[in-house]
């Protein structure tokens, strides 16, 4: 007989998923009575299957529904800084006992380990609306960053107790341990989405420590705070380096999304050198630039611009990063001694730095924008893109000087997603046109970046007008 899946039956014993305890499954008629947890009044049902070593287990657990449980006590509590306590049970590292961070949604229905090692995460704890996670367990071919995880914690309604992938070494369970993130699994993760949308972004704290009480954990998170928080020097490389991988053919998907054979066989010849600000650069935005015959230099977030403009690049490169963009001046003050000498395209944290540098400002968005399913309209091509996001900023398109061209926009709240300046030859969108399980939609704006070097300014001229669409 096959065993289904197991699920909490009614005495809180495990139950088979899809098999109803009534008639039509084969279980005898429903009957008012003592069930068989001794339970006076309700619904009787046969003995809880147990699953021992793939069978149901013939043993006396079998005929005891409360002699063992088959799942995991909640040990564990996510207390946000407005006292709302969301309980769970813990997994990965819990030897700290309490993990603080802020606490931010996600929509991605797939790609849980790219966005466990992005730092632009560092500093916030992720709550996956997709309930289950850990399924594919962690591979060493995904990582975003040679560091490991830069979550400070995974919020998800389901660990998934199996890994099931051909290229999975670990479990997420294992991987979170060594890089001592915390976990904490079982949680109403619909719940808390609703509270973050509706309340905005909040600091929270998870807790191991049963003797902390719930307001001791509220006024930690109610005391700290991301914004003004200069994140970028901690994820930035301490010294320059050299990036030579391209996209692994079997995950080139340059020819399906519109580059064409003829881009992807030009892609080999490294003969554009593009100098990269790492402000917690992603390596698969690297290895897009490398697949488009860019020659790629890495350098800190603090480099100065004086050495930049020595070695002589054909573009700079601004990353996505983590924390307030307005706290660090001295990656603007770069910016605005390049731009203007010398091609240059910004994505997520360098869109922003780059609208700092056009004389523009940036403000928090009430809970951000993670996910992989935003639509964006996109002028310079005039196509709606379905992209990826993960940012908590965004750039005030009023304080923009007017030769700055607002030409991508986000079809769910109208904030600025790309901009253009002709005049000093700068791109920037706001997501991520690399993202690793996509879409890859925008992966077409590393055409543009390729096609500002070889042709120099004025090359990208939006096709549409944006008016009605909210900037």
């Amino acid at each position: 007989m096959r065993v289904l899946p197991m699920a909490e039956g009614r005495c809180g014993a495990a139950v088979a998923l899809g098999v109803a305890p009534n008639a039509r499954a084969g279980l005898g008629p429903r009957r008012r009575g003592r069930g068989t947890c001794g339970g006076a009044g309700r619904i009787s049902h046969p003995p809880c299957p147990i699953l021992v070593s793939g069978r149901r287990g013939a043993s006396s657990s079998s005929h005891a529904c409360a002699a063992s449980k088959p799942w995991r006590e909640n040990d564990a509590r996510l207390v946000l800084e407005n006292g709302s306590v969301f309980p769970g049970y813990s997994f990965g590292h819990t030897s700290s006992e309490v993990y603080l961070a802020e606490v931010v949604f996600n929509t991605s229905l797939t790609g849980y380990q790219e966005i466990l090692t992005d730092p632009s995460y560092h500093g916030q704890m992720v709550c996956f609306t997709q309930p289950h996670i850990g399924n594919v367990g962690i591979n060493e071919g995904d990582m975003e960053c040679e560091k490991g995880c830069h979550l400070r914690g995974v919020v998800c309604r389901h660990l998934s107790e199996t890994v099931s992938n051909y290229r999975s070494v670990e479990t997420l369970d294992e991987y979170l341990k060594r890089q001592e993130v915390v976990g904490i699994a079982g949680v109403d993760t619909r719940q808390l989405t609703r509270q973050l949308r509706d309340t905005g972004s909040l600091v929270g704290v998870v807790c191991t420590d049963a003797s902390k009480t719930d307001a001791e954990l509220a006024e930690m998170a109610s005391s700290w705070s991301i914004l003004g928080k200069d994140l970028l020097k901690e994820v930035t490389c301490k010294e320059p380096y050299q990036w030579r991988d391209e996209t692994e053919e079997e995950w080139e998907f340059q020819a399906i999304v519109g580059g064409g054979s003829d881009t992807v066989a030009t892609s080999k010849a490294g003969d554009l050198k593009v100098v990269a600000y790492d402000f917690g650069i992603k390596s698969n935005i690297l290895k897009r630039l490398s697949s488009r015959g860019c020659d790629v230099t890495v350098v800190p977030a603090d480099y100065p611009w004086e050495e930049v403009m020595k070695m002589e690049p054909d573009g700079v490169f601004f990353s996505n990063g983590p924390g307030d963009p307005s706290a660090a001046p001295y990656a603007v003050d770069n910016a605005k001694n390049i731009i203007g000498k010398l091609p240059c395209f910004g994505i997520c944290m360098g869109h922003q730095i780059l609208g700092q540098a056009f004389g523009g400002t940036t403000f928090k968005l009430k809970f951000g924008h993670h996910g992989g399913n935003h639509p964006i309209k996109n002028t310079l091509t005039d196509a709606i893109e379905i992209s990826a996001q993960n940012h908590n900023f965004a750039v005030d398109p009023a304080t923009l000087p007017d030769s700055v061209q607002v030409t991508h926009v986000n079809l769910n709240d109208g904030t600025v997603a790309g901009m253009v300046s002709k005049e000093l030859n700068v791109l920037t969108i706001q997501y991520h046109p690399e993202a690793s399980p996509g879409p890859h939609d925008a992966d077409v704006a590393f055409d543009q970046f390729v096609q500002m070097m070889k042709e120099g300014k004025g090359v990208l001229e939006p096709k549409i007008d944006l008016t009605g669409y909210g900037v």
